[in-house]
C-alpha cells in the first residue's frame, strides 16, 4: 500500500472542489462560468435542470481513483449507477481532456468551461445522464438496477480489468440489483477481472429514505459478508479526513484483488472487497435554504434552488456556494486547471474516459464461425425428415465455443438442457465456483455457460459482455423473456445512441433465442404462454432491430449464423425445440433467408394467378398452413393456392420505413393487391396488422395466431384453442374461395367435424389424434 503523502491530499482536495465547483456550474450557469463579475440573474440558466446530490459522492470516487491509477497502473472501468450524477462524470471527463479529445469546444480555457456549462441539459444537448457520448462509459444509470450485472459481464475473460461499480442505495433497491450481488460467486480468479463494488450511501431517494441508508453498521456489514463479501466503511463529512479514508480503503480494496487473483485456486468461492461509502446527500452543498435542511436530506437530490433567478436569497446562496470552492485558485485567468489539480490524473492511455474497453468494438476481435453446411438436414423431399431443429444449432453452439475459447459465451437462466442446447456441454461446462457433488452434472470452475435464474442477471451480464468487446447469446422461455423487456428497450437506445456518436465502434449484436415457445409448452401451461417480446422488438428503432421466425432447421442455422456476425443490432430468434418437419434444402434455406420472404413453389399451385394466398411466420403456423392446404386439395383441388413463407418479420414493412422491409412492388409481387390473405402468425395477429397497414388494401389480410387462450393441453390442442389449427385456416381459405368453387361447403363442414372430434378425443385419451400426430406432406 502506499505512504499516504499530505501534498498529494491537498491536491486530490483541490480536485475534489474543482469537480464540485464544475458540477453545481453545469446545473446553474449560463454565463459567467468562472465568476470573474458578480453573479446576477441573467448568467443564469433560463431552465434549471439536473441532479446535484449524487454528484459530490462521484467527484470523491473519481478522483481517488484517479489516485489509485496513479500509484499502481490499474486498468479501471467506471460503472456509474446513479447516472443521474452525470455533472460529476462530466467534470471529471472535462478535466482530464477525454471530453475536449472528442468535442474540441471543450478545451481547458473559460471558453470550454462555459460550453460545459451551457451544453449541459440543453436541448439537443448533452442530457441529465451519462450517455454513449460519454467517453469511458459502458452504462446510463437512468433505468436503474443494471450497473453491476454490467460490471461482471465486462471483467468475464478480461483477466486485467477492475471494474469499479458505483452503486447508489436506490438503485440497491431494485430487484435487478438485488440479484446482481451474487455475481461474485461466477468471477473465476485467474480467467477474469475483478468487480469492486462501492455502495453510495448517502441516505436518500427522490423523496425518501434508504433501505440501506438507514441500516446500521454491523446489519450492513453481515448482509454483505453472507453475499461473499469482506466489507469496508468509508464514513463522514469532512473532506480532509474521508480523503485519507477513502485513500486507504482503495489501497486495500486493490491489494485484496491483487492477492486472491495470485494466489486463489480456479475453483474457490473468494469474498471479493466491497467499499461502503457514507456521505451526506449534496455533500459539500447548502446546508440550509429557507430554513429547511438542503446537505444531507433528500431536498438535494435534484436542484436545491430552482428559482435562483427570480429570487434574491437563492442567487447570493447560489453565488456563496461556488465560492465555497475557491475557483480563483483552481482555474487561472484564461480558465486553465492549475497543475495541482492537473497533477493528479493519471497519464493519457490510463485515464478512466480513455479505457478502450469501455469502447468495445475498438478491442472486438470477429467471431470464428464453423462451416454451417456441416449442421444442415439433408433433405430428399419437403416435410420428410422429422427432428428437433433446435439440436442442430445446439451442434453449431458447441463448435463456435470451441473455436472461440476466450470471447464467446452463453448466458441462459437454467434453460439450456431443457432447451435441448446440451450438445453445448461436450465442450465446456455451467460455470460454478465451490464444491461440486457427485449428483451435479455439466459443472465445471472453467465453463463458459453461465446459468442463473434470473433473466435480468443474464442479459445484465450479457451486455456487459457485447459493450466490452466480446460475443454472445442469451437462450431464453420466450415468455420470460418479457421480464428483461426492459432492459431491451435501454440496450435499444444505448445501440440508436452509439450510431450517432462517431467515435464508437460497432460492438457485437444482442443475440436472443427464444424457444419453450407459446404453442408447445407440454410440463406447463397458460403462464408460459406468451409471445409479446415480438411487440418489444418491434418498437425498437429500425436501425437496430431485426425478427426472424425460421420453419426449420436449415433456415435456423442461417439465420443463428448470421445474427452472431452482425454488429450493432438487436437480433430475435425464435424456433421451437419439439420435433418438426423440415421444409428446405440448404441451398433452398440460404436463399429464403437471404431474401427474408418467399413463395414456396413447391407447396402452390397457383401458376402465378392464385385465388388466395396462405402466409405463414413461426414454425407452427408454417406446418399448419402445410396441413391445411392438404384438406384443401382432397375437398376443394380447383382453388389456386399461393404459399408464402416469412422468415425475417420486418419484410413486411415497406423499405422505406425499415431496412429489412420490401419496396412496393416486391410486396405486390408476393401479395398482389387484391388477393385474399389467410396468414397464419406465431404471435399475436395485430402485430402483422400493424406491419402491414401501409400495403394495399391490407383488410384483405385475415390473419391467425395467439389469442390469449391456452392451457396445459396437447400440442394440436393449442392452435385450437387459438383458431390458427389447419382446420380453421382451411375454412378461412373456403370462404375466400371464387363462388364457383365445388366443395367449399363440404369442406367447412368436414373441418368442423375434425375440430369437433378432436375435442372429443383429447378428452378420452388425453393426446392428439393418430392422424394429427402422424400427419406429413405430400405433394
Amino acid at each position: 500500500m502506499s505512504q499516504i503523502d499530505q501534498k498529494r491530499v491537498v491536491a486530490i482536495d483541490a480536485y475534489f472542489r474543482a469537480c464540485n465547483y464544475l458540477s453545481v456550474g453545469q446545473l446553474y450557469l449560463g454565463a459567467n462560468p468562472l465568476l470573474r463579475v458578480p453573479l446576477r440573474p441573467e448568467h443564469i440558466k433560463k431552465r434549471i435542470i439536473g441532479h446535484w446530490g449524487t454528484s459530490p459522492g462521484l467527484n470523491l470516487i473519481y478522483a481517488h481513483l484517479n489516485r489509485l491509477i496513479k500509484d499502481t497502473d490499474a486498468r479501471i472501468l467506471l460503472v456509474v449507477g446513479p447516472g443521474h450524477g452525470a455533472p460529476a462524470i462530466r467534470a471529471n471527463l472535462y478535466l482530464e481532456g477525454a471530453l475536449g479529445e472528442v468535442d474540441r469546444r471543450l478545451a481547458l480555457n473559460t471558453a470550454g468551461i462555459g460550453y460545459l456549462f451551457r451544453g449541459f441539459c440543453w436541448p439537443r444537448e448533452a442530457p441529465s445522464h451519462v450517455c454513449a457520448a460519454t467517453p469511458g462509459a459502458i452504462h446510463e444509470g437512468g433505468e436503474l438496477g443494471y450497473s453491476l450485472s454490467h460490471a461482471y459481464g465486462a471483467v468475464f475473460d478480461n483477466p486485467e480489468l477492475i471494474s469499479v461499480c458505483v452503486v447508489g442505495d436506490g438503485e440497491a433497491e431494485t430487484g435487478p440489483l438485488a440479484a446482481s450481488w451474487h455475481s461474485n460467486r461466477f468471477i473465476h480468479p485467474q480467467r477474469d477481472g475483478a468487480v469492486l463494488p462501492i455502495l453510495h450511501l448517502n441516505g436518500y431517494k427522490i423523496s425518501s429514505p434508504t433501505v440501506f441508508g438507514r441500516m446500521s453498521r454491523s446489519k450492513l456489514e453481515h448482509f454483505f459478508r453472507g453475499c461473499g463479501y469482506t466489507p469496508r466503511f468509508v464514513e463522514g463529512d469532512n473532506p480532509e479526513l474521508m480523503h485519507v479514508s477513502l485513500w486507504k480503503a482503495l489501497d486495500w480494496a486493490y491489494h485484496l484483488i491483487r492477492l486472491k487473483k495470485c494466489e486463489s485456486p480456479a475453483e474457490t468461492l473468494l469474498d471479493w472487497p466491497i467499499i461502503i461509502l457514507r456521505t451526506p446527500k449534496g455533500w459539500t452543498g447548502p446546508k440550509l435554504i429557507d430554513g429547511q435542511k438542503s446537505e444531507g436530506s433528500f431536498r438535494s437530490h435534484q436542484v436545491p434552488m430552482p428559482d435562483v433567478a427570480s429570487n434574491s436569497e437563492h442567487l447570493n446562496i447560489l453565488n456563496t456556494w461556488l465560492q465555497s470552492y475557491q475557483p480563483e485558485g483552481l482555474f487561472d485567468s484564461n480558465g486553465k486547471p492549475s497543475e495541482e489539480v492537473l497533477n493528479v490524473l493519471p497519464i493519457s492511455n490510463l485515464r478512466i474516459g480513455a479505457n478502450p474497453h469501455a469502447n468495445g468494438g475498438k478491442v472486438l476481435k470477429e467471431l470464428q464461425l464453423p462451416k454451417i453446411e456441416d449442421y444442415a438436414v439433408e433433405l430428399t423431399f419437403p416435410g420428410k425428415v422429422t427432428l428437433e431443429g433446435i439440436r442442430g444449432l445446439s451442434a453449431f453452439l458447441r463448435d463456435v465455443i470451441k473455436a472461440n475459447k476466450s470471447n464467446f459465451r452463453v448466458f441462459c437462466p437454467d434453460e439450456l438442457s431443457s432447451n435441448r442446447l446440451s450438445h453445448i456441454l461436450e465442450v465446456t461446462g455451467r460455470m460454478y465456483l465451490g464444491k461440486i457433488l457427485e449428483s451435479d452434472e455439466g459443472l465445471s470452475p472453467e465453463g463458459r455457460v453461465l446459468e442463473v435464474l434470473s433473466e435480468h442477471l443474464c442479459e445484465g451480464w450479457l451486455e456487459g459482455y457485447l459493450l466490452t468487446g466480446r460475443h454472445g447469446i442469451f437462450p431464453c422461455y420466450e415468455a420470460f423473456s418479457l421480464i428483461v423487456d426492459s432492459m431491451l428497450n435501454q440496450h435499444g437506445k444505448w445501440l440508436k445512441s452509439c450510431g450517432e456518436v462517431p467515435w464508437r465502434h460497432p460492438i457485437s449484436s444482442l443475440n436472443y433465442l427464444l424457444t419453450s415457445y407459446v404453442w408447445r409448452q407440454d410440463h406447463n401451461g397458460y403462464s408460459h404462454q406468451a409471445p409479446g417480446f415480438i411487440e418489444s422488438v418491434i418498437q425498437k428503432k429500425s436501425s437496430i432491430s431485426r425478427i426472424f421466425l425460421p420453419p426449420d432447421e436449415n433456415c435456423l442455422l442461417q439465420i443463428t449464423a448470421d445474427c452472431l456476425q452482425s454488429k450493432n443490432y438487436i437480433n430475435l430468434i425464435i424456433a421451437g425445440k419439439q420435433p418438426m418437419p423440415q421444409w428446405l434444402t440448404f441451398e433452398q434455406a440460404r436463399l429464403h433467408c437471404q431474401i427474408g420472404v418467399s413463395i414456396w413453389d413447391w407447396a402452390s399451385n397457383e401458376d402465378g394467378d392464385p385465388d388466395v394466398i396462405m402466409a405463414c411466420a413461426g414454425d407452427t403456423p408454417t406446418l399448419e398452413v402445410l396441413a391445411a392446404i392438404s384438406s384443401i386439395r382432397n375437398t376443394i383441388p380447383a382453388v389456386k393456392i399461393r404459399v408464402i413463407n416469412v422468415v425475417n418479420l420486418f419484410t413486411l414493412l415497406p423499405d422505406d420505413e425499415h431496412p429489412q422491409g420490401i419496396s412496393d412492388v416486391e410486396f405486390e409481387s408476393l401479395f398482389g393487391r387484391n388477393i385474399p390473405v389467410v396468414f397464419a402468425f406465431h404471435g399475436h395477429p395485430r402485430v402483422i396488422h400493424g406491419l402491414i397497414y401501409r400495403r394495399p388494401n391490407p383488410r384483405r389480410f385475415l390473419v391467425r395466431g395467439y389469442i390469449e387462450e391456452g392451457g396445459t393441453t396437447t400440442p394440436f390442442d393449442m392452435v385450437v384453442f387459438n383458431e390458427m389449427s389447419r382446420f380453421h385456416l382451411a375454412i378461412d381459405v373456403a370462404k375466400q374461395a371464387p363462388v364457383s368453387t365445388d366443395g367449399v361447403s363440404e369442406l367447412i363442414s368436414k373441418c368442423q367435424m375434425k375440430i369437433d372430434q378432436h375435442l372429443s378425443y383429447i378428452d378420452k385419451y388425453g393426446e392428439d389424434l393418430p392422424e394429427i400426430r402422424n400427419w406429413c406432406w405430400s405433394s
